[in-house]
């Protein structure tokens, strides 16, 4: 596709800006953030070794996520996403909850995020208020995401690429150590420790069960490079291959990252409190190990940001075009980016400035919590639209792709059934996770009063098309 057809606007009023260079590396940050990071120490101090089971059990979850995505994309390329899928093959309403528990994710999850930047910058800068770091981040976030989906791919681009060079050479330097049987903090690095110190599930399966919903949102995002097909450039060639890439480096950096930080020290040597990286670092001797990894933590952190904006501004516009959304939300400006879903997500954000003097550590660990909630609505989302993707096939309504989800329609099955067992495990794990389960009511009760007001409001202004819609 030359430069004067990628830069026109499509349709849809979006340019095809971003090239294969940037959808690949947005495919693979997508897929590794603060709950890698930051989130897996505090794991494996409550689940030891067996949390390599579970990021591998939510890796093949996500693999068939990813499958599933793969195969909507070739069908029809959209900005939209999984909300336009949900409204063709499921109904109006499934885009609609879809649409705006995808927000209710991206809400819940930048308001804890831009306020981790805010901690994170602390370490350098003690005497600047952390409200003010955090308010000048997310206004140079804002500003790159109004200025062009370019500007935001390239500014992706660069987060990722810090992201997988950090992994890559922890997983270098472990592999080595392993192999080497280096001493690490009095303890030699062997594939003993996983079980030398209480066996592979020393707190038990069930505990190891419990951590499924955690790193079911450090899984979180992976989705967004469906969202970028529609501003990419010759996207039938370039999103196989992206889907694919993150699939097996879901794999490697994931799994084999925990796999190697419980090969290196005893699992009873990880905390909450610290990065488990920085623990291994730290027990290397390794000079200023805690201000590199507070480099990359801050990096992930305002890359999950940057992504919120990005994602929910063409998501919220999706909305807004059927009248589901404020139609502030679906404005596009000059640079063809919808910036009143961008701004829209920015308040959110913006809350997450003052939350942070209002309300104890608690909240922000209900509101990632809630915030997977929305991962999860996202996942079975894709799954239900390709299960009926599938059957339109099969009735010779459309032609389905040749990129497909392997396994279909078992394996969708199955994942929407694993699905379900992490959300009911939620309510048997810690206090924010209760919390969050028992929100569940009251998020379905919110959509579903949304929707019907929704439809009061359509059957006002037009009844006869109300009729015929009720008669199909």
């Amino acid at each position: 596709m030359d430069e004067q057809t990628a830069t026109e606007p499509d349709a849809d009023g979006y340019t095809k800006s971003l090239t294969k260079r940037q959808v690949q590396m947005i495919a693979i940050g997508g897929a590794i953030g603060v709950g890698l990071f930051l989130g897996a120490g505090g794991r494996l101090a409550q689940a030891g070794p067996s949390l390599v089971f579970s990021y591998a059990l939510c890796g093949l979850a996500a693999f068939f996520v990813m499958r599933a995505l793969g195969e909507l994309v070739l069908h029809r390329p959209t900005a939209g996403s999984f909300v336009e899928y949900a409204r063709e093959f499921i109904g109006p309403w499934a885009g609609f909850a879809s649409g705006w528990m995808y927000w209710v994710n991206w809400a819940m999850t930048g308001i804890a995020e831009i306020t981790a930047v805010a901690i994170y910058v602390h370490r350098w800068l003690p005497d600047l208020p952390q409200w003010i770091t955090a308010l000048i981040a997310l206004a140079v976030l804002v500003a790159v995401n109004l200025l062009s989906v370019k500007l935001f791919g390239e500014l992706e681009f660069w987060f990722s690429v810090v992201k997988v060079t950090a992994i890559v050479v922890f997983l270098v330097t472990g592999i080595a150590l392993v192999v080497g049987s280096a001493d690490v903090g009095g303890t030699p690095a062997s594939p003993a420790n996983l079980v030398d110190h209480g066996g592979l599930f020393p707190a038990g399966v069930g505990v190891a069960l419990l951590t499924l919903q955690a790193v079911v949102f450090a899984y979180s995002a992976i989705e967004l490079v469906g969202i970028a097909a529609g501003e990419t450039a010759d996207p039938r060639r370039v999103l196989p291959k992206a889907i694919n890439g993150v699939v097996y480096r879901i794999g490697i950096f994931y799994v084999g990252s925990v796999l190697l930080l419980a090969m290196l020290l005893p699992w009873t040597m990880f905390s909450a409190a610290e990065s488990p990286f920085v623990t291994v670092f730290s027990h290397l001797g390794v000079p200023a190990v805690g201000d590199v990894m507070n480099a990359v933590v801050l990096t992930a952190a305002l890359s999950s940001c940057n992504s919120g904006l990005y994602s929910t501004g063409r998501i919220l516009r999706s909305l807004a075009r059927h009248g589901e959304a404020p139609a502030f939300t679906g404005r596009m400006n000059s640079h063809h980016v919808p910036y009143g879903g961008i701004l829209f997500t920015s308040v959110a954000y913006l809350a997450g400035v003052v939350l942070n003097y209002l309300v104890p550590k608690e909240a922000f660990d209900i509101a990632i919590a809630i915030a997977s909630l929305g991962v999860i609505a996202t996942w079975a989302t894709l799954l239900v639209s390709q299960l009926r993707l599938r059957k339109a096939a099969l009735r010779g309504e459309i032609r389905r792709p040749d990129y497909r989800m392997p396994g279909a329609p078992y394996t969708g099955y199955a994942t929407l059934a694993f699905l379900g067992t992490v959300v009911v495990l939620m309510a048997f794990a810690g206090t924010a996770e209760r919390i969050a389960f028992w929100s569940i009511p009251v998020l379905a009760l919110v959509l579903f009063a949304g929707w019907r007001a929704l439809q009061s409001r359509r059957s006002a202004a037009d009844p006869a098309a109300d009729r015929v819609g009720a008669a199909d």
